[in-house]
């Protein structure tokens, strides 16, 4: 299986593969030599994208996951008219997120190109056109997480500003959309009181990823746990350092210039 994101955020998606698939071997792209992509422009990211899409394939991926909102965005169209493997893509918990809401009031935490992408407006259309939704670009959420800066004065700072105004607009459920936020979870229900509920899609990719899986033949089970090998184009030393903090286990990154 193959994983890719623009950095490290993927990662929070993957530990939830590992758990419901923990037989299945893992190739782990994280581009953070060109990182973050949410201020690039789109033939950027679908360049940077198909070109680690088809390094993951060449190493023997079954299946890619783009876990990376962003790229979700800009590239799904074209990465399945590109290559054969089935390719699962993010979709930000709107739909979750409606359905959970007591005050009828969600907002949605992204990067600045997701937050002005079609995806996500066709998302609320369809599934929150009820709801009162507030996107809310959140740039330099995605560096902290890359420096692996997860609680303290300096990410305070940064989320305060985004969701004290959501709080103060009545909001009780906000979505993460963008792969690198779940590992701030924690720093956003201490600011924010434990009554804001706060939805990422790492579970629901996950359970997908299964499925298809499943339904093209291609699931593997057994007793033994699959491997994981994890790619940079970044400073291997510091990747794999804070990918070991995310996860929570020693890895060791090896760079790759592709």
């Amino acid at each position: 299986m193959g994983v890719f994101d623009s950095g490290l955020g993927g990662l929070s998606v993957l530990r939830e593969m590992r758990c419901l698939l923990p037989s299945e071997d893992m190739l782990y792209f994280g581009d953070s030599g060109y990182c973050p992509y949410g201020g690039r422009p789109p033939e950027f990211i679908l360049g940077r994208s198909a070109t680690v899409t088809g390094y993951l394939v060449e190493r023997g991926a079954k299946i890619i996951v783009v876990a990376c909102n962003t790229a979700t965005s800009v590239c799904i169209p074209e990465l399945r008219a590109r290559f054969d493997v089935p390719i699962v893509a993010m979709v930000p918990a709107v739909k979750p997120a409606a359905a959970a809401t007591r005050s009828g009031k969600i907002g949605v935490l992204a990067t600045p190109l997701t937050v002005t992408g079609e995806s996500l407006a066709a998302l609320i259309r369809e599934h929150a056109r009820d709801t009162e939704v507030h996107p809310v670009p959140a740039p330099g959420l995605v560096e902290l997480v890359e420096a692996g800066l997860l609680s303290g004065p300096q990410v305070e700072d940064a989320l305060r500003p985004l969701l004290c105004p959501l709080l103060e607009r009545g909001v009780d459920t906000v979505v993460l959309g963008c792969t690198h936020y779940p590992f701030l979870r924690n720093a956003m229900t201490a600011l924010s009181g434990p009554n804001l509920a706060i939805i990422d899609s790492g579970a629901a990719v996950a359970r997908r990823t299964r499925h298809v899986l499943a339904e093209q033949g291609l699931l593997h089970t057994g007793d033994v746990p699959g491997r994981l090998e994890l790619f940079t184009s970044g400073e291997i030393t510091h990747v794999g350092a804070v990918a070991s903090r995310l996860l929570g286990e020693p890895v060791t990154a090896t760079h790759i210039a592709v």
